[in-house]
């Protein structure tokens, strides 16, 4: 995938996946690029960004969102090119079965450490389409025991920390 030419203004807040006629050659090889529009973060949203399927979105405070009841508005392009807007009540996510939208809003609302990462999530979470669902902590879970049986202690940690912050999230959500 190719990004430049397919980059838009961020007065242009809604995107579409466009397939240029452009070719590239790589040495003897000649391949099709395909240009994507881009959200580009302004100051009214609390997320911008995707996922390695395409998914591409952004995320916005509902009119009617309230500090005890925080509501959120995603729009964004799905992994086959096609629009969808959601709305999402932060209080009702479930971390046992979430999509990707849904974990988005919520590390974006309390502002999940993401280290030096795009994503305080497992990275299996990439590959999630728009109507995925995961459990996210057994992902964290997995993640974990995999970085201990390859020594990344580091990444071990980082990954305890972010599970143990939804965790706790959820905790208080329930008292």
């Amino acid at each position: 995938m190719r990004i430049g030419s397919g980059v838009q203004s961020v007065s242009e807040l809604f995107g579409k996946r466009q397939n240029n006629s452009k070719t590239s050659v790589n040495g003897n090889e000649a391949f099709p690029q395909t240009s994507m529009k881009v959200y580009l973060k302004t100051d009214d949203m609390l997320f911008s960004g995707g996922n390695g399927t395409g998914l591409s979105f952004y995320i916005k405070y509902a009119e009617e969102s309230t500090d005890d009841n925080p509501v959120v508005i995603a729009k964004g392009i799905d992994e086959n090119g096609k629009e969808f807007e959601e709305k999402i009540n932060i209080n009702d996510i479930d971390l046992r079965n979430a999509s990707y939208v849904e974990m988005s809003a919520l590390e974006a609302y309390y502002d999940v450490d993401r280290g030096n990462s795009l994503s305080s999530f497992p990275q299996e979470t990439g590959h999630m389409g728009l109507n995925e669902r995961c459990d996210l902590i057994s992902s964290f879970e997995k993640v974990i025991q995999d970085m201990n049986k390859l020594g990344k202690y580091d990444l071990q940690m980082f990954y305890m920390r972010n599970m143990n912050t939804y965790l706790n999230l959820e905790r208080q959500k329930k008292a």
